[in-house]
Formats: structure tokens, sequence, C-alpha cells
């Protein structure tokens, strides 16, 4: 069967029907089969429809064919990009996708509690779990020759020294060791690395330039390894979140480390950890800096830069624009989600949301509102300087001495 081509199963079942969309270059699928076949017949579905990805549409046009076609249910049989095609394809129609993780980082599925090195549990999952509508990235990006395209993203996107080791992961090693062939290419990015200079702003407000190694864009935020990037995420909270790497030395790199591997994942779980923090400056020192909203512009300063979507490797940008879409993808999940302990994604979880503050934000990115970010950008390069190492309170300053007119107060919030 080529790829892209659906293939029936000739067999008797129930009215409900069920596609499975995947990736046939991926170990696994042999083993899914028959297991799909009885678990659907189980569950009063018709046999599964199979629907091959091509190397051309990793499960976008799949996705369509399967929607149009009326389907139940559908069941991303990949890695990250497989399923972040499929969430593409469906364009927010509330089908719901159950996840069978076969690639290597499996981020979006670790994430969602969906079990990882287990195609029975995460198949049966896909029939038998709840449905949870999660948020979906969506991004417009202007590449080198000035053309622009939008992409989605279900868990982060990043520019700079992440997409740099992305690229750079030697796909043998991957292979053998998986997401530990990540640390290998980051430990050789590292040294090579340059920061560069962004103008970035959040949901339209006033435009900041910063000097970084990486901005990452996210949409939850652990990662393999137990690493806590970004405490605060959450997949259902109707924002995105930003986080500036910005360190100058190998001692300021193990300071990255430091925070992301040892304060947010044991530290701020408690309220003497958080003191710690306090007390040794880990919340005045900016390495690594955060904030959350909407939508956000970066529009980078010089060169282009490596761009790098859930995992996989996107080519240079010299700008993007990136909006949160509420809900937009349900998937199947376990029927109890695992506790977050994090009190920051408690607090966040009771704070106004950005639609709640400022309007329902806008997922259908347009050329204008990246000509716009690009304007802008243009103006703070002329008339202020770099940014990269103010703190937030002098952010914050600067913004109450020139509001922005399209700006509700507290509509970005930058910690």
């Amino acid at each position: 069967m080529s790829g892209g081509e659906s293939e029936h199963a000739d067999a008797a079942g129930g009215d409900r029907r069920v596609a499975v969309i995947f990736n046939p270059v991926k170990q696994g699928i042999e083993q899914l089969r028959p297991v799909v076949e009885d678990l659907a017949a189980e569950h009063g579905y018709a046999a599964a429809e199979w629907i091959e990805t091509a190397e051309d549409d990793p499960g976008t046009g799949q996705a369509r064919e399967a929607r149009r076609s009326g389907v139940d249910l559908i069941i991303a049989a990949g890695g990250d990009g497989t399923v972040r095609a499929v969430a593409e394809g469906l364009e927010g129609e509330p089908i719901p996708v159950g996840i069978v993780p076969l690639g290597t980082g499996n981020l979006f599925a670790r994430n969602i509690g969906i079990p990882v090195n287990d195609i029975p549990g995460a198949a049966k999952l896909a029939f038998t779990g709840r449905d949870r509508a999660v948020d979906v990235l969506r991004a417009r990006v202007r590449r080198e020759d000035g053309s622009t395209e939008t992409e989605v993203s279900l868990v982060m996107s990043g520019i700079g020294i992440d997409a740099a080791m992305i690229s750079n992961t030697d796909s043998e090693l991957k292979k053998r060791v998986g997401w530990l062939a990540y640390v290998d290419a980051g430990l050789r990015a590292i040294p090579s690395s340059e920061p560069f200079r962004i103008a970035h702003r959040m949901d339209d407000g006033r435009t900041h330039r910063s000097k970084v190694s990486s901005i990452l864009v996210a949409n939850l935020g652990y990662l393999p390894g137990n690493i806590e990037l970004i405490p605060d995420a959450e997949i259902d909270d109707g924002r995105l979140d930003v986080v500036r790497l910005q360190p100058r030395n190998v001692w300021e790199w193990l300071m990255v480390w430091r925070q992301v591997a040892w304060e947010n994942r044991v530290l701020r779980k408690s309220a003497l950890g958080r003191q710690l923090i306090d007390l040794t400056g880990g919340n005045k020192r900016r390495e690594v800096v955060y904030a959350s909203g909407a939508t956000v512009d970066i529009v980078i300063d010089g060169q282009a830069q490596e761009f790098e979507i859930d995992g996989e490797e996107m080519g240079m940008i010299t700008a993007a624009r990136f909006a949160i879409d509420p809900k937009a993808l349900v998937v199947r999940v376990p029927e109890k989600a695992a506790p977050r302990a994090a009190d920051g994604a408690k607090q966040r979880a009771d704070a106004p949301s950005p639609d709640q503050r400022s309007g329902e934000p806008d997922s259908e990115l347009d050329e204008a509102e990246l000509e716009a970010a690009e304007a802008a950008a243009d103006e703070a390069k002329a008339t202020q300087p770099l940014t990269g190492e103010l703190s937030t309170a002098d952010l914050a300053a600067a913004d109450d001495a020139a509001p922005d007119a399209n700006t509700e107060p507290g509509a970005a919030q930058e910690r």
C-alpha cells in the first residue's frame, strides 16, 4: 500500500468507525494491528481503517480525509510529528484522538499520561480513556526568502540553540538510546553557539529587545529525564509560555541546568524550597526568564536562526508570531490525571486567562499580524537598547512609562 492510501479490513463490527493514521517506518505497527482490531470489535467499532502517512504528508492530509469521511475516533500511531500533523489536519474539529507513541521523545504523550513503550496499553486507552480538550499552538513564521507559512505545535517550539541541538542530533545514536541522543547533541552545540538579538512582545503590548541563546514557546513544561522546564505550564489553561535562555558564560549555563533540573523540579514544590531559592538569589538571576500570554511575536535582529517544532527540525526563520488556540484538540487520556504538585500552576489556574482579560485570542494568523510585529521591532531597534539584563521591575516601569493603546493592563505576565 502506497503512502497516504487507506486500507479497510473486511470484517463485521459496530456502527462506529475508527481510523488509525500511522507512520509506516515506525517499529510496532504489526504488533498494533491485532490489538486495535480486537479492541474495535470489543467496543462496538467496525473494523479499523488504516491510513499510512507519507514522506511529503506526515498526517495532515490523512486526518482531513478521516474527518471528511465521518470517523468517530482517530488513533495517531507514531511520534510527536505524527500527532502534530493529525492535530493540524483536524483544524479544531472535536474528533477524539487516541495516541499510540512510537517515536523517540513522545513528549506530548508523556505530558498527558499516555503510556510509553506499552503499545497494548496505549491502544486500550485510545478506546476507553476520557476525552480531554487541550490547547494547540499556531505559528506564522517568515523564511529567509520572505515567504510565510503557518505551523502547528503541541509541545514547544524553539529558535536558537535548542533547534541547533536537534539538527545536530545523530540519527543512529537516536535510534539506539532515544531521547538521550539530544543530550549528546546539546553538549556539542553549546560551545559553538552564539547569542543573537531579538525583539519580542507579548499580547501585542510593548516590544522589548533581548540578547538570547534560545527562545522557546511552549504549550507544556515537562521534558524527558524528569526535567521541568516550565513549572507553571498547563496544556489546557489557554496560555502559551515563553522561555528566554540568556546565559553569558559557562557558569551561567550551569545555572540554567540547575534551575530546570533542580529548582523547578524539587525546590519549588515546597515552601521551604522556595525560601531557599529566594535566599540564594534564584529569583533575581536572569539566565532563564519566563513569560505567559495569549500571543507572542518574535523578530530576529540579524541573520536568520534555526527553528524547531516539537523536536523536529524546521529550517531557518527570521520572524514568528505564535497564538494559542484554546482547547482545539480532543485527546484520549487516563481517567485519573497525574497530580501536578507545583503551587505556581495552581495559582495560575485561579488567575484570569488571557481571553477573559482581553477578548478571545485570534488563532487565525495572517500576514498583516506578522508585518505589524516586524514594524514594531524596527521601531524598537531604533529607539531602545537591549533589555535582556533588565529586571522584571524595570520592564514593568518601561511599560508604565509608555503604555500601548492596544494593551489591557496585565494582559501578559512575566515572572
